[in-house]
């Protein structure tokens, strides 16, 4: 996978998932525009490879349009940003509800309808990743929020690759389990948590966020040319367990 001459716009590259795909990218010669809201992750992200950066809450969806208009064109989109409150659903309240859905779910929808327009403009094909969760197709406790996000972000997903398909563009989502980030290796560093749900994964351990980043990578090539419209589980198996 040579991206040699691409561009390829990341949010949520500060950390984790987003931040294993930037660099990932840029390993293989991508040019890379990194997004994200807090300005040390970017400055420590620019150290490390070179990247145009993006510093913005996606929660504020009516200035994407503009921030993202200033470094077009791109020839990929990974949406990765994501956040959560977690909340049971008899206490959930609707400014927190659409706080997640901002982020999660419209924030993606309105980046790629800003970055399709400029490809079907210049007659360009064009792949996107949007990155959902495990949590889209399962219930979890205090999660209403972010499962319903990221179910809906699958959504999208599948009828932008119906509506796309002519046009050459692809459109996938990835949907891993639980990822060992910063966040993620705090919230799961109890084995008495952890355990359990390791124990329902066939290949009984979590993943790293490069693992995701990789199935991310292999969707965004010429390598998955026909492959649209799906929602990839990297999980371990554990959607068949």
């Amino acid at each position: 996978m040579d991206w040699t001459g691409k561009r390829a716009l990341v949010t949520g590259a500060g950390k984790g998932i987003g931040r294993a795909t930037a660099i990932m990218l840029a390993q293989r010669g991508a040019t890379v525009v990194a997004l994200t809201r807090n300005p040390d992750d970017l400055a420590s992200l620019s150290q490390e490879i070179q990247c145009e950066t993006i510093c913005m809450d996606l929660v504020n969806v009516d200035a994407i349009s503009e921030k993202v208009t200033s470094v077009l064109p791109v020839d990929m989109l990974v949406n990765c940003a994501g956040t959560t409150i977690l909340q049971s659903f008899i206490s959930s309240n609707v400014q927190d509800f659409n706080h997640v859905l901002n982020v999660n779910t419209v924030a993606p929808m309105v980046l790629a309808q800003v970055i399709i327009r400029d490809w079907l403009s210049r007659g360009l094909k064009g792949a996107i990743v949007n990155v959902s969760s495990d949590a889209a197709r399962r219930g979890l406790a205090s999660h209403t929020a972010y499962c319903a996000s990221k179910a809906a972000l699958d959504a999208i997903t599948r009828v932008m690759a119906v509506e796309l398909g002519s046009a050459g563009v692809r459109v996938n989502s990835v949907n891993p389990t639980v990822t060992l980030t910063p966040m993620g290796e705090l919230a799961w560093s109890d084995p008495l948590k952890a355990g359990p749900v390791k124990a329902r994964i066939p290949l009984e351990r979590f993943l790293a966020p490069t693992e995701v980043a990789e199935a991310i990578l292999f969707l965004l090539s010429d390598e998955a040319s026909m492959v649209t419209g799906i929602s990839l589980p990297v999980d371990g198996g554990l959607a068949i367990s």
